[in-house]
């Protein structure tokens, strides 16, 4: 057993506005002081973390004068610098203030949508001298409530003259950077545009440039619509399209929860752990949560470490199952491998297939052995292995 205490080369980030999130809810003030950028930084450093995120309006209040603007991308600069922290992604707030209630991209308001993009733009220049290599979009508010009030056609239509304004933006000035679409299938509005990643995935090939654009799957996002978080990620690798993740937990569908990892549905966390470390991402692992509002600022470090804590525990619990000569001889019971066959083989033709015959009798009966095989990776993921 390691100790898993996390290093840079775990490539572990977080944003901003996680472990700045002061605790407002719906029904709740904040509970939490402001945390300063720099801080958030040299603490994230100290814990293990490689590389910081934010919203444009995380690091710099909106309305900021040009000097205090300048002030504070210095010292955050020199906190990155003093650490040795990097910045992998960066987002735009498109859903906070009032005149974002209908959408950014999405508005019906034509004026609305084009501030959007402007300060899309304007963010993507400072991502783009950060280093920022991934840029993350979120429309939380592209949605509606009522069917009458929102022409989905027309609205997908305007996030993809969007996504095709931005990508040549970024063409046009040289960025090595590329989009990541985040779907979410409700709140804060009551159906959101791409809900899920296969939502997400049909809509990129209808861009002018799709291989610019490919989406950032979130563990609760996924979860919140009933859906396996491990498929999801598997179909993005399939594709090509894995240019993100944000790690939670969730439990059930209901309201987006943000736990830490593995505080959710931990047997979907092991098995997305297990894809993950397997496939060759080689991308930032960033935790997009939110410590509980019952936590003062020492539970917001502990649960930071808890996520890259529960992440290590989980890589080498998996790597262990892998290693298991037991579930090697199980996935072989299992046919496992055999899937990867292709079912007409080099050579052959629908002709030999259709002259082929099965006997039902014999065939029906064969069991699978999933059940040995699972309980295999509860064995290891309980530690009794």
């Amino acid at each position: 057993m390691t100790d898993h205490q996390p290093t840079p080369e775990d490539r572990f980030s977080f944003g901003l506005w996680t472990v700045g999130w002061r605790g407002v809810n719906t029904f709740g003030e904040a509970i939490r002081p402001p945390l300063d950028a720099v801080d958030a930084v040299h603490r994230l450093a100290d814990l293990g973390a490689y590389g910081v995120t934010f919203h444009d309006d995380d690091l710099i209040p909106p309305g900021s004068p040009p000097a205090d603007r300048d002030g504070i991308l210095k010292r955050f600069r020199a906190a990155l610098d003093a650490t040795g922290m990097v910045v992998p992604m960066v987002t735009t707030n498109l859903f906070s203030h009032p005149v974002f209630r209908d959408g950014g991209f999405t508005s019906n308001r034509r004026d609305v949508r084009r501030y959007a993009l402007r300060k899309v733009i304007r963010n993507i220049d400072l991502a783009a001298e950060l280093g920022a290599r991934t840029y993350v979009c979120w429309g939380g508010q592209d949605g509606a409530e009522t069917e009458a009030g929102k022409d989905d056609r027309a609205a997908l239509d305007r996030l993809r003259e969007a996504f095709d304004i931005l990508c040549g933006y970024v063409r046009d000035q040289g960025y090595d950077l590329r989009f990541a679409i985040e779907p979410k299938p409700n709140e804060p509005r009551g159906d959101v545009l791409l809900p899920t990643v296969g939502h997400a995935l049909a809509f990129i090939t209808e861009l002018a440039h799709p291989d610019m654009v490919g989406v950032n799957p979130e563990v609760g996002h996924e979860q919140m619509a009933g859906l396996n978080f491990t498929h999801a990620l598997a179909q993005a690798l399939w594709h090509g399209k894995l240019f993100h993740i944000d790690l939670n937990g969730q439990r059930g569908v209901k309201y987006d929860q943000d736990l830490r990892f593995g505080a959710g549905d931990l047997k979907e966390a092991f098995f997305l752990v297990d894809l993950l470390e397997r496939s060759g991402y080689d991308g930032p692992r960033h935790f997009d949560f939110k410590p509980p509002r019952t936590e003062d600022m020492d539970g917001v470090w502990a649960s930071v470490a808890g996520c890259m804590r529960n992440y290590l525990i989980l890589k080498e619990k998996a790597a262990a199952f892998r290693a298991d000569p037991e579930v090697a001889a199980a996935l072989e019971a299992s046919h496992v491998g055999e899937l990867d066959r292709p079912t007409l083989g080099p050579g052959e033709s629908v002709t030999d297939l259709l002259s082929e015959e099965l006997d039902l009798d014999a065939a029906g009966p064969r069991g699978y052995h999933f059940e040995r095989l699972d309980q295999l990776a509860l064995d290891h993921l309980l530690g009794v292995r």
